[in-house]
């Protein structure tokens, strides 16, 4: 029945011609007695850990956590669920993460509240051990956990006492040293509305603040978080929603939630300044698209991109190039609302298979074969000297060393083909210019490590 139910999924999709890239399909999980609401939105977020060598996933639904296996076979076994402590149609914001044997799990609408799991019972079962709704917990956006310093961090909490809402406070820090009570040290920032999302490594922290922007503290006391620099003003600025940091700490990627923004790349300097370097987006444009969640490896960033399903991007590029992609969601002809489809995603599993929620197709899995793209390095562009050059005058020519043979045209200001050479088992190549003074124009292609021609002009000076 399982592999039936798969082939219809795959069938569904493939039918609807979906968009796919370089990604490879393992299962789809989803089930329609969930409770709905009226725009058939059931998923939220998802998250991965693993635990004894095996690999896990927590998927939200609008009745609450949903706990699989990835099994050795690329199935999403199902072993058990926790309902939320809110059940509702309107339940559509769950979060995780997990820190040693326990899973954390926030939901933004009704009466929510923090839960804590037990997984130490896994592969058989997962259990609930806290249920926390009072004066400092209640209804929460997001959280993150620095599992090196045992911090848990919750965005925009609206404790919940006697099931009265009170005040939206930004951010709390609590202490995970008793993991199933957790101890208040911090709240704050005063100074700013909110904070939607944030990411954490051992301390540093970057604030996703909303329409104010980014902020990065240091939490190394986490009673007393010092400021360390503020991006309050940026290139296609919207509603600053969440980001990822590298491993090796010097890129961060981030999207604004709004229709149409790109996503930036990031440099992370020594004075923990962000400076954007590129911004990038979807190659679909039939209408704007929204990105969601990121996350990133030192080569690759992985979005959640809401109607555009999951999209991979080459970070090594001058500007990130899309490399992979399944649109999890088919955009119904017409619509333009773009806040439909793929909400969350974990790509960290040490197998790199990918997990992905669709807000109403349920929790993909995929592969998606890495090792195809890091043997070389990504192209970028050519190189052509001397420009400007004299009469007569050699020119060279030069691609990346990955790349063995070209081809290039050369035409003059009137669109006139002049010359057209093809270059073989070699990266370079010289050539005269026996023509008078004038603007020339270079066009070259080559086939790039993804196995896709690529394209360049370059205006040339015959002085």
């Amino acid at each position: 029945m399982r592999s039936l139910f798969l082939f219809f999924c795959l069938f569904s999709f493939f039918a609807k011609s979906q968009y796919i890239q370089n990604i490879s399909l393992l299962d789809v999980w989803k089930s329609d007695t969930l409770l709905t609401n009226s725009s058939n939105v059931r998923y939220s977020s998802c998250w991965g850990f693993e635990r004894s060598n095996k690999e896990y996933a927590i998927f939200g639904s609008t009745e609450g956590a949903h706990f699989f296996e990835l099994s050795s076979d690329n199935k999403l076994n199902f072993i058990d669920f926790i309902p939320g402590r809110y059940i509702s149609s309107q339940a559509i914001t769950r979060e995780y993460k997990t820190y040693r044997q326990y899973a954390y799990a926030v939901g933004d609408e009704g009466l929510s509240s923090l839960q804590i799991i037990d997984l130490s019972y896994l592969p058989d079962s997962v259990h609930l051990v806290n249920d926390l709704q009072n004066n400092l917990f209640g209804k929460t956006h997001n959280l993150f956990i620095d599992t090196t310093n045992a911090l848990l961090y919750l965005c925009s909490v609206k404790p919940i006492v006697n099931g009265v809402d009170q005040s939206l406070i930004p951010l709390r820090v609590f202490s995970l040293a008793d993991p199933v009570n957790p101890l208040l040290l911090w709240s704050g920032p005063s100074d700013i509305d909110e904070v939607h999302d944030i990411f954490v490594r051992e301390n540093l922290a970057i604030l996703n603040c909303g329409h104010e922007g980014l902020r990065i503290y240091d939490f190394s006391q986490a009673n007393q978080p010092q400021l360390l620099s503020t991006l309050e003003v940026y290139p296609d600025q919207g509603y600053n929603h969440q980001g990822w940091l590298s491993p090796d700490n010097s890129t961060y990627v981030f999207a604004d939630e709004n229709a149409g923004l790109r996503i930036k790349k990031c440099s992370l300097n020594e004075d923990y300044s962000l400076i954007i370097e590129n911004l990038f987006e979807s190659s679909n444009k039939s209408f704007p698209k929204t990105p969601h969640n990121i996350q990133i490896t030192n080569d690759f960033a992985f979005v959640a991109y809401y109607n555009d399903g999951l999209r991979i991007f080459d970070l090594r590029t001058a500007v990130p190039t899309e490399i992979a992609a399944f649109d999890t969601y088919y955009d119904i002809p017409g619509e333009t609302f773009s806040m439909w489809g793929a909400w969350g995603i974990y790509a960290l599993y040490s197998s790199e298979r990918i997990i992905v929620s669709d807000r109403k197709n349920g929790l993909f899995l995929f592969d998606f074969d890495r090792t195809r793209f890091l043997k070389s390095p990504p192209s970028s562009g050519f190189t052509l000297s001397p420009n400007p050059c004299y009469q007569a005058e050699s020119v060279f020519v030069n691609i990346p060393s990955s790349i063995n043979s070209f081809s290039f045209q050369l035409f003059d200001a009137n669109g006139k083909l002049l010359e057209e050479i093809e270059v073989e088992n070699s990266s370079s190549y010289y050539f005269n210019l026996p023509y008078k003074s004038g603007v020339y124009f270079i066009h070259l292609q080559y086939t790039n490590y993804l196995n896709e021609a690529e394209y360049f002009v370059e205006k040339m000076v015959l002085i």
